[in-house]
């Protein structure tokens, strides 16, 4: 089909259709599987890397990808390709394709989700269409009253979504790989479900293209030069100055992060960029999204969010170590970490601001601790991680639950506006993307997000990486400036073995 080489809009794929294939695309029901309002087909088993290779020959990649596979955070990937609406948010302005938009940012975008609402889908392993995207850091602002930063580099909006109608579901656990067509964004059931068929037949054509041969230098890391915000002394000074917060009462806890930035070679193939890092650091919150001045590469191992149905999961990580080859060694480490009273502490200084908020919005009494203080481990570090969860109140919805527990206590501290303030004033450069949330919601309501640590983003000239930690009272500055570096180090060896030309 010409689309396919021309990466026409969403609003495009169906003009010029003739009549006939419109007729040919309802009788062929192969492998079709008809839910109300959502069509679906299977297809053969594809590798996500090689499905996201192919749907990147058309406008918004979006890959939510499962690359660190686990019974229930890494089980499915999901994959959307040509959007057929964009909402942005930047400095207080809401668009829908370019348009304004009236109303509360994310007032602003619940009416754009409205028209394309549907029910719960129980047997669909993903969402029935979805906007994926992401809340930067900064919409913070939007939300609370905080200290506005006196620097920022202006690479992302406060809030971007692409809107999706076909999304790809590759269930890991079943070895099932399905599309997903909702029709959107026609609203006549007869033009709705004409349109979800042509999609349907389009991407699965698309999808069993070959791929293309992988470039040759695709195997070889990129050597760039970093440069932090701080320095090791810059760095170690700010320790001192959020314990002394601590000591004059103000604060129980901030996360200071460093922010570092490269410059980008002409030429540079981002998605390469991403196929390293999840080899690198396989992550069950992978994610890669192409915006059209912005790439993200992301392998966060933290959930900020969950809603299914009205049941709540937020899953904080506070407490890190570093792993290292030997066995008894690592698991001597590990052992450590969860003895640790300093990490242990921080811990649960999140999970209960994290309470806090989960109960502003949801049902008295519901909101429980399941798991605190538990053990994951990754490519290169050991966390602790806690479990929450609470039941979403009668009449709100997946924004609401954002607007009041964004941005995730995890990764700001206790008491969170107060900590806001101070990592505003230590840090001086705006966060953006950097601890804000990546993620998707579904038009069914369902929301997933994660943090967005561990994350790349990328505007074609520069790449910028930010790595932090949660400082206490007990913290020593030394430690935790090294800590910041072990958090980077799997992303820095995407682009340079051994994290080399960090400076």
């Amino acid at each position: 089909m010409p689309w396919l080489q021309t990466g026409r809009t969403g609003r495009e794929l169906t003009r010029g259709v003739s009549a006939q294939l419109v007729l040919e695309t309802f009788l062929s029901a192969r492998r079709e599987i008809t839910t109300p309002m959502v069509w679906t087909r299977e297809i053969p088993s594809i590798d996500p890397i090689v499905a996201a290779r192919l749907l990147s020959r058309l406008p918004g990649l979006a890959f939510l990808d499962s690359a660190m596979q686990h019974d229930t955070l890494g089980r499915v990937s999901v994959l959307g390709a040509d959007p057929f609406g964009r909402f942005r948010l930047r400095e207080g302005r809401a668009t829908l394709d370019g348009q304004a938009l009236d109303g509360k940012p994310l007032d602003a975008l619940r009416d754009c989700l409205a028209p394309y609402r549907l029910p719960p889908q129980p047997d669909l392993p993903a969402f029935p269409g979805a906007a994926i995207g992401y809340f930067a850091y900064d919409l913070g602002r939007e939300l609370e009253r905080v200290a506005k930063p006196p620097r920022r580099a202006g690479l992302t909006d406060d809030i971007a979504f692409n809107l999706y109608d076909t999304l790809l579901a590759i269930d890991h656990e079943h070895d099932r790989c399905l599309l997903i067509a909702t029709g959107f964004p026609e609203t006549d059931p007869s033009a709705r479900e004409a349109r979800a068929r042509i999609r349907l037949d389009a991407f699965a054509t698309l999808l069993g293209e070959p791929s293309e041969p992988e470039p040759s230098a695709e195997a070889a890391p990129v050597q760039l030069t970093w440069n932090s915000n701080f320095s090791r002394q810059g760095y170690e000074e700010a320790v001192e100055k959020v314990r002394d917060y601590i000591r004059a009462g103000d604060i129980y806890q901030a996360n200071i992060a460093q922010r570092f930035t490269a410059e980008l070679p002409s030429g540079f193939d981002p998605f390469a960029l991403y196929r390293r890092l999840r080899a690198t650091n396989p992550a069950t919150f992978g994610a890669y999204l192409a915006f059209d001045d912005l790439t993200i590469a992301s392998s966060s191992p933290e959930r900020f969010l969950t809603l299914r149905g009205r049941e709540v999961e937020t899953r904080p990580i506070k407490g890190t170590v570093r792993r290292v080859g030997d066995p008894h060694e690592d698991a001597s480490l590990a052992k450590a970490l969860q003895e640790n009273p300093k990490e242990r502490a921080e811990n649960i200084m999140i999970v209960d601001l994290l309470r806090n908020d989960l109960s502003r919005v949801c049902e008295p009494r519901s909101v429980r601790v399941p798991v605190l203080c538990g053990l994951e481990s990754y490519a290169s570090v050991h966390h602790l991680v806690s479990v929450v969860t609470g039941t979403l109140r009668e009449g709100t919805d997946a924004l609401d639950l954002i607007a009041k527990t964004f941005p995730g206590g995890s990764i700001t501290g206790a008491p969170k506006l107060r900590a806001m303030d101070i990592i505003t004033e230590i840090e001086g450069d705006a966060r953006e993307l950097y601890c804000g949330a990546i993620g998707a919601i579904g038009f069914d309501g369902a929301m997933d997000t994660s943090i967005a640590i561990r994350t790349v983003f990328m505007d074609g000239r520069e790449a910028v990486l930010q790595a932090g930690g949660g400082i206490t009272l007990l913290s020593e500055p030394g430690p935790e400036y090294e800590e910041t570096l072990t958090k980077a180090a799997r992303v820095f060896a995407a682009f340079a073995p051994d994290g080399e030309g960090v400076r």
